[in-house]
């Protein structure tokens, strides 16, 4: 049961990446994620009251810096998907989101039985072969003067994103049980909160890329879904990690960057490289241990 849930939470947390991703290339990261945050937050809010649970000081404290985490990550991650391409930036992302909390889990004492051990290694691989790109680099679009480019790359701003996501991973893990769902209602609002200020900096300061807004019924309807889908993400690890090892959910939800790469291929012709149709191949290798173990 905690394997599928965390699968199915990496397919909902590639397609809600794509859409974000398809969306912040006709406008800016930050206009995207103002309209799907609240989107979001709206999901989480009903599924949490429906769900039931108390909600509680701490794990939603605990929820509430998962969310600002996670919020700067979404923020760096958008940005990173209009400067580079899908798929290498989403694989960065998800291999600095795996290897931080699989860190914390070997701290905390967990331990996995050999099948389990190896098909994680072979996700890690997975993950790391799936990311590899091409010696050669497109110069970032946009109008930023050379010397913020280099601060500003698709695969720094994806590490820098995975980074918090991994924190965000660990935060939600040790919120623990007991309160429903209202710990991701909390994250969910400190999202909302990181997106709201960055939007309301940029604006008044008259920083970074204004860009246009996001306008026409398809990319508000693609950034409302990608706001529905996140938030349903991340309601699904939570389920997950409660009952399972926190190394072993989050390498099977930081796969999510199979289902962006894919779509990426479909929708913009993104051409798959042999090695990471390769990475791809050891990836369902991986799963299959991790799901026999």
């Amino acid at each position: 049961m905690v394997t599928a849930l965390a699968l199915v939470t990496a397919v909902a947390f590639g397609v809600a990446d794509f859409l974000g991703g398809a969306v912040s290339r006709r406008s800016t990261a930050l206009k995207t994620l103002a309209l799907s945050a609240p989107m979001g937050l709206l999901v989480v809010a009903v599924a949490a009251l429906l769900a039931g649970g108390t909600p509680a000081f701490a794990p939603m404290a605990l929820g509430f810096l998962a969310g600002l985490s996670g919020g700067l990550g979404l923020i760096a991650f958008y940005r990173a998907l209009a400067r580079g391409p899908m798929n290498v930036v989403a694989p960065v992302s998800a291999l600095a989101s795996a290897v931080l909390p699989v860190g914390v889990g070997v701290l905390r004492g967990e331990r996995l039985d050999q099948k389990a051990l190896l098909g994680v290694l072979l996700c890690l691989v997975a993950i790391a072969l799936v990311s590899m790109e091409k010696g050669e680099e497109a110069a970032p679009s946009g109008t930023g003067s050379p010397a913020r480019r280099p601060l500003d790359s698709g695969p720094l701003m994806a590490l820098v994103s995975g980074s918090c996501f991994g924190i965000f991973f660990i935060l939600v893990k040790t919120a623990g049980d007991g309160a429903g769902l209202w710990p991701i209602a909390a994250a969910r609002v400190g999202t909302l909160t990181v997106v709201f200020a960055a939007l309301l900096i940029a604006v008044r300061l008259r920083v970074g890329d204004q860009g246009p807004r996001v306008s026409g019924r398809t990319l508000i309807g693609l950034a409302l879904l990608s706001g529905v889908l996140d938030s349903g993400a991340n309601a699904l690890y939570y389920l997950a990690v409660k009952d399972g090892l926190l190394s072993l959910v989050t390498v099977l939800t930081s796969l999510y960057p199979a289902i962006t790469v894919l779509l990426a291929r479909i929708a913009y012709s993104e051409r798959l490289r042999a090695i990471q149709r390769v990475g791809m191949a050891i990836a369902v290798a991986g799963v299959a241990l991790v799901t026999v173990s």
